[in-house]
């Protein structure tokens, strides 16, 4: 397998951890997006829509979002296990995973294509959309710490796909001054320790 991916890129980085979790061996191509690689004709007969990550199956196959790629190696490698082993945990890490996709993933990205200078020139920006994610962000935060306080990892007791999205969506927060205080959010600092400290976070 082939994975077209950029290292500063969350969505790459969460095939990259789901890989890693999994023990899958795979190759990389670097389509640096900063260098608008990702831009060329070349790439977009990969993606036509021109984003990462792609993965390239040994037959010529392409997938090419983070979910369905990292779906389609859970049904090839299904141990360990991160989707879920029962419908009710399947719907539970499913839930969250939407939860950090959209609550916390989305909101932060938003600031970052909004707020920083890696996009000037590039897209139209609103740096007042940008200040009212951050005030999303805040109460995402609040809200996950509240829930963290419950239970060990961001599904439930083990550690899943939804765990991977919310700690790539956190840490891409960091280009844009967002923090996890643990002062304010003791919960959510422990979980970020936590989940920070496995090898696969290195991936």
């Amino acid at each position: 397998m082939l994975l077209y991916h950029d290292l500063r890129a969350p969505n790459p980085r969460r095939v990259r951890i789901f890989l890693a979790e999994k023990g899958v061996a795979y190759d990389t191509i670097e389509v640096s997006i900063a260098a608008s690689a990702h831009q060329t004709p070349q790439f977009a007969k990969k993606n036509p829509l021109q984003l990462l990550p792609v993965l390239e199956l040994d037959d010529g196959r392409v997938l090419r979002e983070s979910m369905a790629i990292s779906r389609f190696i859970e049904e090839m490698h299904p141990e360990p296990n991160l989707f879920g082993a029962d419908a009710w945990e399947r719907a539970q890490i499913e839930m969250w995973n939407r939860h950090a996709e959209l609550e916390l993933l989305l909101p932060i990205s938003m600031i970052f294509r909004n707020s920083n200078k890696f996009y000037e020139g590039k897209i139209k920006q609103s740096p007042d959309f940008a200040a009212n994610m951050r005030e999303v962000v805040a109460g995402r935060f609040a809200w996950f710490d509240s829930e963290l306080g419950q239970r060990e990892y961001i599904a439930g007791a083990r550690f899943s796909i939804a765990d991977i999205t919310a700690l790539c969506a956190i840490d891409f927060g960091k280009p844009s001054g967002i923090r996890v205080d643990p002062a304010t959010h003791p919960n959510l600092a422990a979980w970020h320790a936590r989940v920070s400290a496995r090898p696969s976070a290195k991936a």
